[in-house]
């Protein structure tokens, strides 16, 4: 458990379910973690945002495997808050190899000309927006350290195939590809690889939401997750309705290994063959 041994990863949405799941992976195989959240609540998000009390669990679960954390209360819609916790943890670690550029949100299933302005700006400027601010505090810090390194961003199965309902949501995870595509051009001569995953629904506090349930069961009165379940095995050709953030984490620690030392520009989907299908 050491494929990670003497780096430092730069981590948003580090608080609960996939950034957790990164944050603490990462740390059983060596890396120092820096991560922030925004412990704020979006009104267009139907659910809550992760709580303090969510970071400090993070914060001990990385020590307790065995990891050093410096995490912050930072938005990725502010730029000098992002800027502040990379410089503090480049200052304490004394560089930085990897970006899991993590945090997002995803609002509430409607036709696209139901979105509101609120509904769109806030899903942009977190989803597209915040990844371009968290590699933009980063990179930086990554070409000063000259160590090469690794930036993965996390996108989405619907960045690479759109659904109805979300259409922010999928203009913003589309739009990264982009980004990533341009960032990998732009850092490749530095050694600096950049990559996206594309999950299928990850059993995050994302989709466990009654709004949700009820875009997919509108029948019902009050659909639950076993009514919503088989609709979601449906969507991917191994049968399953979601991948757990532990899956999502595989990928991202390989991508920033030296095992995926040659492999930059990719999307990577994870996503038990919703893209085929």
């Amino acid at each position: 458990m050491s494929r990670l041994a003497g780096k430092v990863a730069f981590i948003t949405g580090v608080a609960r379910g996939q950034g957790r799941s990164h944050a603490v992976r990462m740390a059983e195989e060596g890396a120092s973690i820096i991560g922030v959240d925004s412990l704020t609540d979006v009104d267009v998000a139907p659910y809550s945002m992760a709580t303090k009390e969510d970071l400090a669990e993070t914060v001990a679960l990385v020590e307790k495997a065995g990891g050093k954390i410096i995490a912050k209360q930072a938005d990725v819609r502010d730029q000098a808050a992002l800027d502040a916790a990379v410089a503090e943890g480049v200052d304490t670690f004394g560089f930085l190899d990897i970006v899991c550029a993590n945090a997002g949100i995803m609002p509430s299933i409607v036709p696209s000309w139901q979105w509101t302005e609120a509904d769109w700006q806030a899903t942009i400027d977190i989803d597209l927006g915040g990844v371009w601010r968290t590699t933009k505090a980063a990179i930086p810090a990554m070409l000063a350290g000259g160590r090469g390194g690794s930036i993965v961003l996390t996108s989405s199965a619907i960045g690479l195939k759109a659904v109805p309902g979300l259409v922010g949501y999928v203009a913003a995870k589309a739009g990264m590809v982009g980004l990533m595509r341009t960032l990998a051009l732009e850092l490749g001569a530095q050694g600096i690889r950049v990559n996206s995953v594309h999950p299928t629904s990850v059993g995050t506090d994302m989709i466990f939401t009654d709004d949700l349930y009820r875009a997919f069961r509108p029948d019902l009165e009050s659909p639950t997750v076993e009514d919503v379940e088989p609709i979601l095995r449906s969507t991917t050709l191994l049968g399953i309705p979601w991948v757990e953030p532990a899956d999502v984490t595989d990928a991202i620690v390989w991508l920033a290994s030296d095992e995926a030392r040659y492999v930059t520009g990719v999307t990577l989907p994870i996503d038990a063959g919703n893209g085929v299908k």
